[in-house]
């Protein structure tokens, strides 16, 4: 045996050159001559003619016959944040010194009795215990957010005790479910939020059977052993606008006076749906474009609704301050958002805050993913029912998500300094400008290949507190001296 073996190995160190020519060359052969209906590389054009994403889905289609669920919702390319960028401040106004603070504090529902303060302008989106995240997934998110002094939101799963512990700011939302009611847990929220709908599902609900929805999720969530978890699409029988005025008032009144809003999908008629919103007096709304992602949603909701979170922080920023409620309800987006550019070109664009959701998963997951690669995708780390979410080290992901929010926190601080300000408050649109033509108009901001023509004169002026001089007559200005 081991004389066969030695053989072996001197056949594969000295023969494998031989072998892998002959491969070729047959490969080669079957390649070149075979017509193109046989031809192996047939396939080439007709998943560049379909597409890689559109046969897999189709096939699995064919597979089930049932309605399919795409996590991470819309993979198609909509208009984005990318092609807008910060001016920077060099001459005048000059940047603010590394050293100095910078203000990120952001206060949500400020008409509110309680309005809620947060020290950064980001907070964890609403991805649901138990019909997606597991329990350690979602307790490391919250000691995260807890750390760096921002808010988590429950989404539309069970509320865990343990997470209300945790959290120090927690949105409670409200969703169309018969769980997460208890009079408890809304008195013990920080934010209250009515779930319409969002961006890869619009409005819609569904079921989550027992053997996708099992373990300690079931008996927070109130389920009997063979009970169905069904979202539903309504919260009552023949709803109306009325019938929401007043759950926002009656959940202002258990909960204190925290603030209370809605969450929506980004739609065609947005002016129109935040109209009907105002008009049940809500203290914020936070809306998520056609970007936003979920556990999973039918593709042709994620991919054939909804507008772009670009064109839905600006018209919803337009129509609140035609309405002159820009100051009294506050507006928080989501829906593809994965860099802290991201992040502050859209408070530029007037929102008050963002929501993070599918760039927590893969921070909090961190090194842990490859714990599922490579042969499972890595969210089988975080899901309540993946393969390797027991392998998942609850402190080791709250420091990769702490970590990621420190750093983000950090990067908007530095692009501040770099604009010349000393705070998020002094941040507008006037701020920006586009490289992409149509960007720029659509958006209401200088085109980059054009001059810049508008200069607000109030800004060339010398600062003089900054300015002093010694006593040999040298100015000092911060820490260099001009002779």
């Amino acid at each position: 045996m081991i004389a066969i073996l030695f053989i072996l190995f001197i056949f594969m160190l000295f023969g494998w050159r031989w072998i892998a020519k002959r491969m070729v060359k047959k490969m080669g052969k079957i390649v070149l001559t075979d017509s193109y209906q046989e031809n192996i590389m047939e396939l080439m054009p007709g998943l560049r003619h379909m597409g890689i994403q559109n046969v897999l889905e189709n096939s699995l289609r064919s597979e089930t016959g049932d309605l399919l669920h795409r996590p991470m919702g819309s993979s198609k390319k909509w208009p984005h944040f990318d092609p807008i960028t910060f001016i920077p401040a060099q001459t005048t106004p000059f940047p603010i010194d590394g050293e100095e603070d910078v203000d990120t504090k952001v206060t949500i529902g400020p008409k509110a009795k309680k309005p809620m303060e947060i020290k950064v302008p980001f907070m964890i989106s609403g991805m649901a215990y138990g019909i997606a995240l597991s329990e350690e997934v979602r307790l490391a998110l919250a000691k995260a957010a807890t750390n760096v002094g921002t808010a988590i939101n429950s989404g539309e799963g069970g509320v865990l005790p343990e997470e209300l512990d945790t959290a120090d700011k927690f949105i409670l939302q409200f969703s169309k479910t018969k769980w997460a009611k208890e009079e408890d847990v809304i008195k013990r929220a920080d934010m209250i939020e009515i779930k319409l709908g969002q961006g890869a599902l619009s409005g819609m609900g569904g079921k989550i059977s027992p053997k996708n929805l099992t373990g300690r999720a079931r008996d927070v969530m109130g389920l009997k052993e063979n009970e169905d978890a069904v979202i539903f699409e309504n919260f009552y029988e023949n709803q109306t606008l009325e019938d929401l005025k007043g759950l926002v008032e009656k959940l202002r009144n258990l909960s204190g006076g925290v603030p209370i809003g809605v969450k929506m999908g980004a739609g065609g008629k947005i002016e129109e749906d935040i109209d009907h919103v105002l008009s049940m007096g809500v203290d914020y709304i936070a809306i998520d474009g056609g970007q936003g992602a979920t556990m999973g949603a039918p593709p042709i909701l994620s991919d054939d609704f909804g507008i772009p979170t670009l064109h839905a922080v600006v018209r919803a920023v337009n129509h609140l301050e035609k309405r002159k409620m820009r100051d009294q309800v506050s507006l928080i987006i989501s829906g593809g958002m994965f860099t802290p550019g991201h992040f502050l070109k859209v408070l530029a664009l007037g929102a008050d805050a963002v929501y993070l959701g599918s760039v927590m998963l893969f921070n909090v997951s961190h090194g842990q993913a490859l714990n599922a690669l490579p042969f499972e995708p890595p969210t089988q780390v975080v899901w309540n029912h993946g393969k390797y979410r027991n392998q998942f080290k609850l402190e080791e992901g709250a420091k990769s998500a702490e970590k990621f929010l420190t750093s983000c926190t950090e990067e908007i601080e530095t692009a501040l300094r770099a604009m010349g300000k000393r705070s998020l408050k002094e941040l507008s649109k006037k701020d920006l400008v586009s490289y992409d033509q149509l960007t720029a108009q659509m958006v209401g901001i200088p085109f980059s290949f054009e001059p810049f023509e508008k200069t607000d004169k109030s800004l060339v002026k010398t600062d003089k507190s900054l300015v002093k001089t010694d006593s040999k007559r040298n100015v000092v200005f911060g820490k260099i001296k001009l002779k």
